[in-house]
């Protein structure tokens, strides 16, 4: 009998691969939870906006740089979002040339609906592996991040 880390007879997945399909799992079950909730067409994609966005919005070159994406591969991530009603474009009151891109009350409950998910997912977690095992794993993952940026 094989776990889901065991390839059968080829031996262990390698860790990245596992880190990957829990980040799936996840992802995977905050989007099916949010479209329960009434949240719908929000993708995995939808999250280089939302995790980025500053609250009181955000320069569509800001959000390209934060989320790693070029100016146009994020601009179409905005389109797609204010077609769906999360995001609206608004003029900079710093610079009424230039525009930023915000929630919408919409995106804002829906950015605020994916954070109690994920915080109910790390609760369950918790529930199931142990306080300590999580905060094992978490203090893992941020120096496996923190060497990557390093």
């Amino acid at each position: 009998m094989t776990t889901r880390s065991e390839k059968p007879a080829e031996g262990p997945v390698p860790l990245p691969t596992l880190l990957s399909q829990a980040k799936d799992v996840t992802v995977e079950q905050l989007h099916r939870q949010l479209a329960d909730e009434g949240f719908e067409g929000l993708r995995y994609r939808h999250g280089s906006v939302f995790r980025f966005i500053a609250p009181e919005g955000s320069r569509l070159t800001a959000l390209a740089e934060q989320s790693g994406l070029s100016k146009q591969a994020i601009g179409e991530v905005v389109d797609e979002l204010e077609r769906l009603g999360y995001v609206e474009r608004t003029a900079d009151p710093n610079d009424r040339r230039a525009k930023l891109i915000r929630l919408t009350d919409l995106g804002a409950k829906g950015q605020l609906t994916a954070a109690r998910i994920l915080g109910d997912m790390e609760r369950n977690w918790v529930k199931h592996f142990g306080r300590d095992g999580i905060a094992m794993l978490r203090r893992t993952l941020d120096e496996i991040i923190a060497r990557h940026e390093e």
